[in-house]
């Protein structure tokens, strides 16, 4: 079916390998597209972006996070004429579209398109600079992205999970830094050891927690970790923590808390918490089999 002017109608339109167009198969699951292609709240940086696609899951995940993020982009299909202002392109690995010269293009992977807005974002403000995380350590340490002096992610994660998160989050960063704050010996110690291949920082992170007023509850260890990551410290390999009787005595009231029978561990597997041998978890279920 075609309009008047020959153009198939939105129903009828395929690309030439006879497959639909993106616009088509939004169409067939329900999702028909606004009239306008320019979509967005604001754009807190210079720059046209434009989404040049076929692909349904790089469309769809590129598209929801810029428009989570806030910013204004463009919409086409891969053959149609680009805007003469456009500054960037994201597209899909396999595509090449026929873009304005020297425009900077961006391969998305519909698995992780939160990375292609990150390098269209840092393309836009010319030049990400250096990756860097900054780590506040703790039983929940705040972990903070910086790609130059823009913060990218942020993650309040268990500290059992805190190295495998950033160890994603620098993967395909060049020449990545991670910067983990002094406060918290025991579990700053556990993520460093954890990391591998990573250089790695240890911060004086002395008045590194913000005044935290109205509202911002929560958010004090996230905040840290942006602060930690913009201080030089000390390259470290790894970090040997010998535990202090106080240290001790809090591994087993946090394990007498966590107990079923109110019972704490012993000092054996206190050790073995501080060193990263054991969650407090494991270590109550050792105490209760002996």
């Amino acid at each position: 079916m075609t309009t008047g002017t020959g153009r198939p109608t939105l129903a009828g339109r395929f690309t030439l390998s006879g497959r639909p167009t993106l616009t088509a198969r939004l169409a067939l699951v329900g999702q028909r597209p606004p009239d306008s292609k320019t979509y967005g709240t604001r754009l807190p940086i210079s720059g046209v972006i434009v989404v040049a696609t076929d692909d349904f899951e790089v469309y769809h995940g590129v598209v929801n996070e810029l428009r989570d993020r806030g910013v204004t982009f463009t919409t086409i299909e891969v053959d149609e004429e680009f805007p003469a202002e456009t500054s960037v392109v994201v597209t899909a690995d396999g595509e090449r579209p026929t873009v304005p010269e020297e425009t900077p293009i961006v391969h998305a992977d519909p698995d992780n398109p939160r990375r292609a807005v990150d390098e269209v974002l840092a393309t836009l403000r010319g030049g990400s600079g250096r990756t860097v995380v900054g780590v506040d350590p703790g039983e929940r340490p705040g972990i903070a992205v910086l790609a130059g002096e823009t913060v990218v992610a942020a993650f309040n994660v268990p500290l059992a999970d805190a190295a495998a998160v950033v160890e994603q989050e620098v993967e395909d960063a060049v020449d990545p830094l991670v910067r983990v704050g002094d406060g918290a010996r025991i579990q700053g110690a556990k993520v460093i050891d954890d990391l591998e291949e990573i250089p790695v920082e240890l911060v004086d992170e002395t008045g590194t927690t913000p005044y935290l007023g109205t509202g911002a509850r929560g958010m004090g260890d996230v905040l840290a970790a942006v602060n930690i990551a913009r201080l030089a410290g000390e390259r470290v390999e790894s970090r040997t923590i010998e535990p202090t009787t106080g240290e001790l005595q809090r591994i087993k009231d946090r394990s007498r808390e966590q107990s079923e029978t109110n019972r704490a561990i012993d000092e054996t597997l206190a050790r073995r918490v501080a060193a990263g041998e054991l969650t407090i978890e494991e270590a109550l279920a050792e105490h209760r089999t002996e």
